[in-house]
Order: structure tokens, then C-alpha cells, then sequence
């Protein structure tokens, strides 16, 4: 199966990793899309808005299309087997819906070396081109396991000596009391219901975010970049 991936930036990442694509469609000249498509012997296509529209139905396209294989995902072992001797890192995104907020969160995710992510099979969003035009090419270097059960592979996560940090406003510890020098699994919840009750249960430690503003939650990729470099900075201090 194949997909229409848009977007200049998105694009023009494709081209320098030398992604297969098996058509480009040009809406005004871009010399150097145009310089990578034509090195890597693509198919240009010059067309219109409607049909660009049409083909990724939607007006952000930015004049640029590539028709490439659909993003797969992997098993959750392929993620493991990558870790090695080190601490891992993997976010788990409990049924998150917003194709923003995934692509915005592989970003981070590739930003400070998460190992990998894991997302609901069903009932939650998956590896779309918008989650690749927002990723600006993390979609391509942060491995995506896909479940069907998030708490069974909390539990697999747990077998396999991972400590699971939950996210949540209430009967949590601050964000900033945790070390995180063990094998993390990072757990981000829906964008309005959070962490479902079920996966709250299976989750060792619970973390907050202190708020001193009069917003009560902060957007679910902001608040897991903020967490992802808490992370990162205490196990790489200066």
C-alpha cells in the first residue's frame, strides 16, 4: 500500500534520506526539491491545487506531494533488542487521538534518543501524514510499536526490567523528585480523559507537572517534551 506524504519539509527529508518515492507533484518549481528529485531519478508530476487537495485531502500540502510505501510499524521486541547495555527510554501514548500532537512527540522523542514509542493498534491515532508532516522526518527515525493491549505490554515492559512513569494532576509526586536512572516506559494519556484508570493501576510511579497559571493542563506534546528532557538531564547533568 502507499500513501501521499505533503509538505516541503517532510519532503525534502524523504529525499535526502533517499526514501523510496515513487512520484513528486510540483505545484510551482522548488529548485532544490527539484535538484534531490531529479539526483534520485523521481518522477515529477506538475499539477494543480485541486488535485493536490484531492490527493492528500488537505489544503497544507504547500504545493509539494511524494507517493511513498505506507509508515509501517514494529513489535515491541524490535524496539528492545535495540536498547543494549544502556538505560532504555520508551513513551507509551494511552489512546492518544490528535495527529498533531503524535507527530509533535516523535519530534521530542528523536530530539533526546527515545528508544521507541508505543501506540494503540485501535481507538487512537496512528502513523498518518499529517503525524509525518508535523514530525519533520522523526516519523522516519523513532521506531512505533503498535499494540493491541496497553497494559499487557506494560506488564511485558515490566518483565523485561522497566519502571513505568505515569502522568497524572492527582496522587502524583512532582515530575522533578524522580531520578529516571533505570529503564524507563513513559506513559502519556488521552488528551481530555488522561491515563485510562486501568493503565494508572498498572503504572509504578505517578508525576506531575506543577501549574501556577489559571490553565489546569498543558497539551500533551508540550508536557511530554517538558518530561523527556527531565529525563535526559538527569542522566546526561552538565
Amino acid at each position: 500500500m502507499s500513501q501521499y506524504i505533503y509538505g516541503k519539509n517532510i519532503v525534502k527529508r524523504l529525499l535526502q534520506d533517499n526514501t523510496k518515492i515513487y512520484e513528486l507533484y510540483l505545484l510551482n518549481d522548488d529548485e532544490e526539491i527539484i535538484k534531490l528529485a531529479k539526483k534520485n531519478n523521481i518522477k515529477i508530476i506538475r499539477t494543480d491545487k485541486k488535485t493536490l487537495k484531492n490527493l492528500c485531502n488537505s489544503e497544507n500540502h504547500q504545493g509539494v506531494i511524494a507517493k511513498i510505501d505506507e509508515y509501517k510499524t514494529v513489535g515491541i521486541d524490535e524496539i528492545l533488542k535495540t536498547v543494549g547495555e544502556k538505560n532504555g527510554l520508551i513513551v507509551i501514548l494511552d489512546e492518544l487521538e490528535d495527529p498533531h500532537n503524535l507527530g509533535a512527540i516523535l519530534r521530542s522523542c528523536d530530539a533526546v534518543g527515545v528508544d521507541g514509542v508505543v501506540i494503540k493498534k485501535h481507538g487512537a491515532v496512528g502513523l498518518t501524514p499529517t503525524v509525518a508532516k508535523v514530525s519533520v522526518g522523526a516519523i522516519n527515525t523513532v521506531k512505533v510499536a503498535s499494540v493491541t493491549n496497553i497494559t499487557n505490554t506494560i506488564e511485558y515492559l515490566k518483565e523485561k526490567g522497566y519502571w513505568i512513569v505515569g502522568t497524572d494532576m492527582d496522587n502524583a509526586v512532582d515530575y522533578r523528585s524522580l531520578k529516571y536512572d533505570m529503564p524507563i516506559a513513559l506513559v502519556i494519556g488521552n488528551e481530555g480523559k488522561g491515563i485510562s484508570k486501568l493503565v494508572k493501576k498498572h503504572c509504578d510511579f505517578m508525576v506531575k507537572l506543577p501549574m501556577v497559571g489559571k490553565i489546569s493542563s498543558l497539551n500533551a506534546s508540550v508536557a511530554t517534551g517538558v518530561l523527556l528532557y527531565e529525563i535526559y538531564n538527569k542522566r546526561f547533568p552538565l
